[in-house]
């Protein structure tokens, strides 16, 4: 089975290289980028303007190959990919939660951008704190409890290049 997904539009963002761009949206507060939509989509943007975050799911354009274990930035041991949010997946795909500043035409001004610039935009969904923001009373973050202390990190380095 193959599925295929079309562009909605391009992320504009001031991360041109891999090294050094922020690695999740909270090491990149307060950084602004635009997403440019398809001209024949834009009718589906009306009543965005009333949402104030926004769940962008996006391709890893510049992702090469799939390793289903890695050196997570927050780590310095193997973990399997799936408890990572590693670029380098079986399917490249990216998800990001960002701030909407405004929307003029095809042009959504966006701040908190943690992805390189042209990174091919999939989708775009409002963010809803009834369905999105609760977080479980019970939630666990798995290695990542073990690790916070020990690695901070907040910009990229080279390993998935």
């Amino acid at each position: 089975m193959s599925v295929v997904f079309n562009p909605i539009g391009v992320i504009r963002t001031p991360h041109a290289r891999l090294e050094g761009m922020p690695i999740q949206p909270a090491g990149a507060r307060g950084v602004r980028g635009t997403i440019e939509i398809r001209d024949d989509l834009v009718p589906g943007l009306k009543d965005l303007d009333g949402f104030s975050h926004l769940i962008l799911i996006y391709h890893l354009h510049r992702a090469t190959g799939a390793n289903l274990r890695v050196v997570p930035f927050m780590d310095t041991e193997k973990r399997g990919v799936f408890a990572t949010r590693a670029p380098r997946r079986p399917n490249p795909i990216g998800l990001s939660v960002v701030r909407l500043v405004g929307i003029e035409g095809n042009v959504l001004t966006i701040e908190d951008v943690d992805m390189l610039d042209g990174t091919p935009l999939l989708d775009i969904k409002p963010y809803v704190d009834e369905f999105d923001g609760h977080a479980p009373s019970d939630l666990r973050t798995g290695w990542l409890e073990r690790v916070r202390t020990r690695v901070k990190r907040e910009r990229s380095d080279d390993r998935f290049r």
